[in-house]
């Protein structure tokens, strides 16, 4: 089979279960992946032949699709924040709504760093360690910390310092249990599980059924029990003027907002993403 027809293979075969545009994507995702094909190679070369060994694997793939599995999980690796990262069902998958508060990070101590000389940084619920370590890279010279309570997902984020040459400290703990951290920091950053399980409905099936749900899930009775807890533990290990970043439920700003403040932190601020949703909220102790 040549590149050309696979390509109309792929539609043939997924066009009932995504729109024409994401299966374009994954037929040059999975084309660079196996073959180091780039567009514009697949342009000029339309006809070339795909040995039949690889074809076996894109067949795998394809049915995998058909599946509903990620196609960051087929792959195993994404991008995030211009860095590549392993994936595989022990962490979620970065999206864009955190790259956006790593941005937001970055723009609000990028002239407190300059002036601090021990700065330090404490990711918790790391993940794939996608924000620790894009801090990690932007900002040289900061100690930089990652928590997590998943030996798994602690597995895949030190791949990835690795992979990312980034200098960060991984720490497993279950954060709910802890009732101290191993130092003080400058900043605390938590990306924690907030989707309630009244939600479930509105996520998409290749989400619910493929993605870690310890990361992702909270009881519909207590949805900030994550943001109490690592509140609680901020205002004992954040140092002076120390500062506070979460990503947050969309539905639960004006809570998280109100936790915020009735735990005395100040200058609290919250921000909406791209898709103009609440999304972030700082705060300062």
């Amino acid at each position: 089979m040549t590149v050309k027809e696979l390509k109309s293979y792929f539609k043939t075969t997924l066009i009932n279960k995504y729109p024409i545009n994401e299966i374009n994507s994954f037929y040059y995702l999975l084309l660079t992946h196996y073959l180091k094909l780039k567009r514009v190679d697949i342009a000029l070369e339309p006809n070339q032949l795909i040995q039949e060994e690889t074809f076996d694997r894109l067949l795998l793939d394809l049915e995998k699709l058909s599946q509903e599995i990620p196609i960051q999980y087929i792959i195993g690796n994404t991008e995030f924040y211009g860095l590549p990262f392993k994936v595989n069902k022990n962490v979620l998958i970065p999206r864009p709504e955190t790259e956006e508060l790593v941005s937001w990070i970055l723009n609000e101590i990028k002239d407190k760093r300059q002036k601090t000389e021990d700065f330090t940084i404490l990711d918790i619920g790391t993940g794939s360690g996608c924000i620790a370590i894009a801090l990690a890279k932007n900002l040289p010279n900061t100690k930089v910390f990652a928590l997590d309570v998943s030996k798994e997902a602690l597995t895949i984020a030190k791949q990835n310092a690795v992979l990312n040459k980034a200098d960060v400290q991984f720490i497993q703990q279950d954060i709910l249990t802890s009732t101290h951290l191993s130092q003080q920091f400058d900043i605390i950053v938590s990306n924690p599980p907030y989707v309630r399980e009244l939600e479930k409905e509105e996520i998409n099936k290749n989400v619910l059924e493929n993605e870690p749900h310890l990361a992702l899930f909270v009881d519909n009775n207590n949805p900030l029990l994550f943001y109490d807890k690592i509140t609680d533990l901020a205002k004992k290990y954040l140092k002076p003027n120390g500062q506070l970043f979460f990503e947050i439920n969309q539905y639960l700003g004006k809570e998280t907002f109100e936790l915020l403040k009735n735990k005395g932190f100040k200058n609290i601020e919250l921000q909406k993403d791209i898709f103009k949703n609440d999304r972030m909220i700082k705060a300062t102790l």
